[in-house]
Order: C-alpha cells, then structure tokens, then sequence
C-alpha cells in the first residue's frame, strides 16, 4: 500500500460533505490497511510534522485517537485548551488562526459554535479538521462507516436506522450515508430534526444515489428490517441546561432497547459513539449485547484520524 497516495480534495474538513464518496472510500480503504498492520510497525510518515489540537470541549476518544495516531505516524502533537490561549483574553479567532499556522502543520478544533470552524478554516493557511462542533462531527462517522463495511461488506443496498436527537452526529451520519449509498430511516421527535439545509442535501444526495431517505416519528417503524441501528446521548455538550426537558422527550419512546431491536434484522449492528448514558439512550442489555459493535467502532477512531492526516500532510 502507498500511503502517500491518499490525497483530499480540499484544505479542511468541516463536515462529511467536504468529502467526494470516493474520497470517504479512500479514507476507509487506508484505514482498513492501517488496522491490519501491527501498531508496532516503524511507520514514520509524518515525521518532523506537528499537529495542533485546541479544544474547548471534553473529549477522550477524539483527543486520545488523534494524539496516538500522530504519535504511531512519528508526528507530534500540541494541545491547546481554549482556556490556555489568549482567545481566553480576547483575541480574535482569525489572529488565534494565523497563528497557529506559523508553527503547526495541521489543526484539529473541537468547539462548540461550528462558526468556529468556518472562521478557522477561512483563516488557517493549514489544514483544518472539524474534531467536533454543534453541527457536524465528521471523523466519528468516517469511523462509523468504516464499522458498517467490515461488518457488512458493502454500503449499497444496506438500511441504516437512527433513533433519538437530530444532533450533530446524526447531521453528519445521515450526509454520509446517503453519499455512500444508504437507505435511512430516522425517527427523530418534532422539534429536534437536522436543520432543513442538512435534510435538503440528504435527499438530494439519496436522490443521487438511488438510496431512501425518511425521517419517522415512530422508533419502530425506522427500526424495522434495518441492517444498522445507532443512536447517541439525547444531552448533548452545551445541551445540558435542557436536560430534564429532553429526556422527558426521548425516554422511553426513543430509548434503544431490546424490543426495538428486536425489530431490526437478525444479523443488525447496533452503533453508538459514546459517550453512553446507560439506561437513557440506550439499555445496558443492548449496548452491552451480542449486537453491538461499539468498541470496535471507538477503536476504528484511531485508524481513520491516521487515513486522514496521512491524506492533509504527506
């Protein structure tokens, strides 16, 4: 495998949708290569580059699959707590961008206004990769169809089923899909969908690729026959004030357990990107079952964030 063949399209990764399907194949394929080989392997691809991680937000899988890729590719890595830079004392985010881009080779920002993002990549000279924002979480669902296609074997033909909040993992899940093909059912309660700009771009993209695309009310009726079934917390990060709200809402119409799972397919995956709420989102019997792939799915982390900073910095 020549991994410096890898090459993305554009300088920044703000949602799925700044990716090509061939370039999310691509992606996966080279992630796929990278879990074959032992992780002890002498890789120094990235050697002499050093990656720039500035959180506002908590974070374990994306800060440690980030740090250790760079780590296992003979990089290096800086991590900037928001509260640390003089963000924190007032400047602005186009100086704070500029200069970054003096001493690191590529940025890494999980914030909580996608704005953010926008404005870092328009005044990064580097590239900028979304680590997570309120609108989209892009490298989790490269992860998440990574999942699908070792499980499943292909993308065409598949129906994947999301039950809970239209939130930004759901955002980029329902992009990603449809670019690869999947059919998708989304039971979402009124009040809580995907902004209607991501709802158009599914359906145009579904329409495309000669796939379905619903969005349900009902749990049951987007779990039925489907190959993949994944939900996420209903409180997301910045959510939290609404926490009593929001669970009254989705529990336990929208709880994954296993009665509605029971309505998938024999052979269905169950997917989450955790963190989890056992016993709100979804049952311990389910996360915890012979169904789940969760773990895989969080291993897979580390693997995609290395097909992609191969793809921005070889």
């Amino acid at each position: 495998m020549m991994i410096s063949m890898i090459s993305l399209s554009k300088k920044y990764l703000r949602s799925i949708s700044d990716l090509t399907d061939n370039e999310i194949r691509s992606i996966i394929e080279y992630a796929i290569e990278f879990k074959n080989k032992d992780r002890t392997n002498n890789n120094q691809s990235l050697a002499g580059k050093t990656l720039a991680l500035m959180f506002e937000k908590p974070s374990t899988r994306t800060r440690l699959s980030f740090e250790t890729a760079m780590f296992q590719l003979g990089g290096n890595t800086i991590y900037l707590n928001s509260n640390d830079l003089q963000l924190s004392r007032g400047e602005s985010i186009e100086d704070t961008a500029k200069t970054i881009s003096l001493y690191a080779d590529c940025l890494v920002a999980r914030v909580y206004s996608h704005d953010t993002i926008l404005d870092l990549a328009q005044n990064c000279t580097i590239p900028v990769i979304n680590g997570l924002s309120d609108l989209y979480h892009p490298c989790q669902i490269l992860a998440d169809l990574m999942t699908i296609l070792e499980y499943k074997k292909t993308f065409e033909g598949l129906t994947l089923a999301w039950v809970g909040d239209g939130n930004n993992v759901c955002n980029d899940l329902l992009i990603g899909c449809a670019k690869m093909g999947i059919n998708i059912k989304a039971a979402i309660p009124q009040g809580y969908e995907p902004p209607q700009t991501v709802l158009d771009l599914v359906t145009n993209e579904a329409k495309l690729k000669n796939s379905r695309f619903a969005l349900v009310r009902e749990p049951i009726d987007a779990v039925q026959n489907a190959d993949v079934v994944v939900t996420d917390t209903f409180v997301s990060i910045g959510h939290e004030k609404d926490d009593e709200k929001r669970r009254s809402t989705f529990v336990p119409k929208y709880q994954v357990n296993g009665k509605l799972m029971s309505y998938s397919k024999d052979d269905a995956i169950f997917m989450h990107c955790l963190p989890a709420k056992r016993g709100q989102e979804v049952t311990p019997d389910v996360i915890d079952g012979k169904k789940s792939v969760v773990w895989n799915e969080a291993e897979n982390r580390l693997h995609v964030q290395k097909s992609v900073l191969i793809g921005y910095l070889s």
